[in-house]
């Protein structure tokens, strides 16, 4: 078992610096919540400050009962094997946050991918609109209100070409004798 010495000290000099609450999760991972306008400069102070070169991730999570995005940003210290995970919510009706990619470039991947997939604006960034999605005129796909079913129904078993597409479960269930199990006859096309 840890003492977590290393853990503590990050988690102090983050919280202390910048008035904000955190805990040490476990063994090498860190959390801090921060404000929207916050985030930005505790990422850059980590950087800068204290050794995190690498960003190894950005996600997005749907809280539409609290009608909120929440943003985690999960930044790696190499030498210390540390973990730290900055999390900042932001409203879900305007999703607007700061754009970081002059603090790591690659985050401008994850942002273009959240403008497309959830909506929300990151002002500045550069790239391309249509990110994946191609002429997609409707909600953003990863956002709770959006109707996976009913769209994959509409779309993919009525555009033209498609008379005569198989459903796939069935296909390989022909192909490899083996049975399609009961909870996913219930996906089956009918």
């Amino acid at each position: 078992m840890t003492d977590l010495v290393k853990e503590n000290i990050l988690l102090n000099a983050v919280t202390s610096a910048f008035k904000i609450e955190g805990k040490v999760i476990r063994d090498r991972r860190v959390e801090v919540h921060a404000d929207k306008n916050t985030v930005s400069s505790i990422l850059l102070f980590a950087k800068k400050q204290l050794g995190y070169i690498h960003m190894n991730h950005m996600t997005c999570i749907d809280w539409i009962e609290q009608g909120e995005f929440e943003l985690v940003y999960t930044i790696y210290h190499p030498v210390d094997k540390l973990t730290l995970f900055v999390k900042t919510r932001i409203d879900r009706e305007i999703p607007v946050m700061e754009n970081i990619d002059t603090i790591w470039d690659h985050a401008n991947t994850y942002e273009r991918e959240m403008r497309e997939m959830f909506g929300i604006e990151f002002p500045g960034l550069v790239g391309e609109h249509d990110f994946i999605l191609e002429d997609w005129d409707q909600i953003p796909p990863m956002r709770k209100e959006f109707d996976t079913h009913k769209y994959a129904a509409e779309t993919f078993y009525t555009r033209p070409g498609r008379e005569d597409a198989k459903d796939v479960r069935e296909e390989l269930s022909k192909r490899s004798g083996t049975v399609v199990p009961d909870f996913a006859k219930k996906y089956s096309r009918e």
